[in-house]
């Protein structure tokens, strides 16, 4: 079997497997906020992997706000940075790339239609890049009338990078609140927070090899962060809740398997980069999402145009290889994604576009094996017609 989609959510990596089966036979367990020796033992194992995770961030412990992931804290970010302040600070506009995810975009629409934010969408390069150019001009034009602006790190679908620290400076020289999703990049690409630029940043344990369930907010600044779960007065009174300790001691183990696995990184975009030639050499007419701009190491988003997506993905899994067509948010859906639309992609390309995401923990033959199943499964349905 061969588990192809990183991108959505990576399996549990060895150490982590390794490290909960020790710690849930020998304990302790208890509430992390009570003050008896049991849970003074559990708060310090929590604090201790807040530290292992601010250290490999390139961030301070006191950035880091412990959640259930990702969606959450963007969900916590916007509430803070946008609601009740639209009257009071005369700042109406919020920006949003044409790529973000779902969590990002809805969000957005929720305080445009509940608080009357308008959202500006920032133009996308046909690279699958955020247009930064363009948005240094709304920035000018707008002026004093920005909230926010939201760009995300890398894209999950394409794998493509984001300008983010260039875009971050572009935002402070404005003192516009840089709001950036890392969740597909922490984890994935060296990153380091005090030189990255960005206000608020997020990280998700499913997606790095840890457990769902489980994630933090970077905050530069924790007080411009309000709490949106109230409870209490856990996480400095920023996030209500019995803290789920043990997922935040399965992040700090799998970000140092991370940041001992560089050289295996390395490697992972040099056999995706070979997967990718060999397919072209039997079809010169594929098409590679983003193939001009910086990528995430183990994300190929390719498309042969006249095979269905949705076709390839069930002839793969028929061989027990594991892809999807595009974000899990939208992959039952048979139409060209958001993301490739903003790309500018027409819709023979974007229907039948497969994204295939490794990670380190995947075995190293990987993208051979997956090389001759798709082969097989091009050559059998561009016989068949897809539509």
């Amino acid at each position: 079997m061969i588990y192809a989609d990183y991108n959505g959510s990576a399996p549990l990596c060895k150490e982590v497997t390794d490290y909960l089966i020790e710690r849930l036979k020998s304990g302790p367990f208890a509430n992390p906020n009570a003050i008896h020796h049991m849970g003074q033992k559990c708060k310090m194992g929590m604090e201790n992997a807040r530290a292992v995770c601010a250290k490999n961030v390139g961030a301070l412990p006191k950035n880091i706000i412990f959640n259930s992931g990702s969606t959450e804290g963007i969900s916590q970010v916007f509430f803070s940075l946008l609601h009740g302040q639209r009257e009071a600070t005369g700042k109406d506009q919020i920006f949003i790339s044409g790529i973000e995810h779902s969590a990002v975009i809805k969000c957005a629409r929720f305080y445009e239609q509940d608080e009357g934010y308008k959202v500006q969408i920032i133009p996308t390069l046909p690279n699958g890049q955020c247009d930064i150019e363009s948005l240094k001009t709304l920035l000018s034009e707008y002026a004093g009338k920005v909230a926010m602006v939201s760009v995300m790190a890398a894209n999950n679908e394409t794998g493509v990078i984001q300008p983010y620290k260039e875009i971050g400076a572009a935002c402070a020289h404005s003192q516009t609140p840089f709001v950036c999703d890392t969740t597909q990049y922490i984890g994935k690409a060296p990153f380091n927070f005090k030189e990255s630029n960005i206000d608020f940043a997020f990280a998700a344990g499913h997606k790095i090899g840890a457990m769902t369930g489980a994630g933090f907010v970077l905050a530069k600044d924790t007080n411009l962060l309000k709490p949106h779960i109230i409870g209490g007065g856990q996480e400095k009174d920023l996030r209500g809740g019995t803290q789920n300790y043990i997922g935040f001691e399965a992040i700090a183990v799998a970000m140092n398997t991370f940041s001992e696995k560089q050289e295996k990184l390395k490697k992972l975009e040099a056999s995706r980069n070979n997967f990718e030639a060999s397919i072209r050499k039997e079809y010169p007419e594929l098409v590679i999402m983003g193939e001009d701009a910086p990528r995430l190491g183990g994300t190929s988003f390719i498309s042969l145009p006249g095979i269905h997506g949705q076709a390839v993905q069930i002839e793969l899994e028929s061989n027990d290889i594991y892809v999807t067509t595009s974000s899990a948010c939208s992959d039952n859906e048979p139409t060209t994604s958001k993301v490739l639309k903003a790309m500018g992609v027409t819709d023979d390309v974007g229907r039948g576009a497969v994204r295939i995401s490794l990670g380190t923990c995947s075995p190293e033959d990987g993208h051979e094996k997956i090389l001759k199943s798709l082969l097989s499964a091009y050559k059998k349905l561009s016989k068949i017609g897809s539509y």
